[in-house]
């Protein structure tokens, strides 16, 4: 970053994924313009909200605040996509040097931020919140993340930081790597580490939830862990064969056990029971294998249909893109 007297004054956009988020958005919209007349002195401003098709009244007080700041713009998904691919409609609308992602719950503390962009200006691409603490959380949800970023770093080729999530600042040749990478099953934060650059990790507290319910129950953490492991690893592939040859070798010795009845006794009903499992465990194998087959090709057939990433319904407080097709992405580096 130029940090010469005459270089142009950065400009840092906020990105923060809606969904829902009524009983908090207000409260969130009003710390985060705090935060940014908190560094007007030296940095521009502009906050991307991006409301994911929300069924609630969140896009209509987003438009309206939006009328209040010009420095608030609306993003508005013409249906539900996800948090990952809303997150990635923001960096596509954000025009700023640098870009944080933090969710609209406030369990990510917005005066981080301010830490966050010390550390840019000290020369990092990547400023990446480390959770410390998670207060308000189950302990099942704990555990569970807890473990799913040791097995995530096992599995895939590239070490993915623990306990992070996508709160973070990258630098505008970062987001335009992202930005560049087309694949629709998306893990961000797997994707950063993919990036590279220079990166660092800024420990912090979690907040409790200020309002709401979580936007990840069961099944869509356990289908957010299936993208973060199989779209930066084929080892599952490697282990189903591993399964594979193991349940070879078993089914070898339950041929010889065959074969021995067959020569030296005349007992033909014992051994059923053996047969059975055989049978049972090959199978469950074979649907295992299967399975992991199935989930990489779906991934294939998904990519091919070279489908959009998400649709956009309207743009607010972006003037220049009044006359864009709506369904297409910008070009990587336009930043108007």
């Amino acid at each position: 970053m130029d940090t010469s007297v005459n270089a142009p004054r950065p400009l840092l956009s906020v990105v923060v994924p809606c969904y829902n988020e009524d009983p908090v958005i207000a409260e969130t919209a009003r710390q985060l313009r705090m935060f940014c007349d908190s560094v007007a002195a030296d940095t521009d401003t502009e906050l991307v909200f991006v409301d994911d098709g929300s069924r609630d009244s969140t896009r209509s007080v987003l438009k309206l605040l939006g009328e209040q700041d010009a420095r608030i713009r609306v993003v508005g998904l013409a249906r539900n996509f996800g948090h990952q691919i809303a997150v990635t409609a923001g960096m596509d609308a954000a025009r700023g040097d640098a870009v944080i992602i933090i969710d609209a719950d406030l369990q990510d503390p917005p005066d981080v931020m301010r830490l966050m962009l010390a550390k840019w200006r000290e020369g990092y691409d990547v400023v990446y919140g480390t959770r410390t603490e998670r207060p308000g959380e189950s302990a099942f949800k704990l555990a569970s993340a807890r473990q799913f970023y040791r097995l995530l770093n096992k599995l895939s080729d590239v070490p993915i930081p623990l306990d992070t999530g996508d709160f973070r600042l990258m630098s505008r040749r970062v987001v335009d790597v992202l930005r560049a990478m087309p694949e629709r099953d998306r893990f961000v934060r797997g994707m950063v580490s993919w990036a590279g650059f220079k990166q660092t990790a800024l420990p912090y507290q979690r907040a409790p939830r200020l309002a709401g319910v979580s936007k990840y129950p069961l099944r869509k953490m356990l289908r957010f862990a299936t993208d973060g492991i199989l779209s930066f690893s084929t080892k599952p592939l490697q282990m189903a064969m591993g399964l594979g040859m193991a349940a070879a070798a078993v089914s070898m010795l339950g041929i010889i056990y065959a074969l021995w009845l067959r020569v030296f006794t005349n007992i033909w009903v014992e051994g059923w029971t053996a047969l059975m499992i055989a049978v049972l465990f090959l199978g469950g194998v074979q649907l295992v294998c299967v399975g992991i087959l199935g989930e990489y090709i779906g991934r294939i057939y998904g990519e091919v249909k070279r489908r959009p990433l998400y649709v956009v319904q309207e743009y607010v407080g972006y003037q220049a893109r009044a006359q864009e097709p709506l369904f297409s992405r910008s070009p990587v580096g336009d930043r108007r």
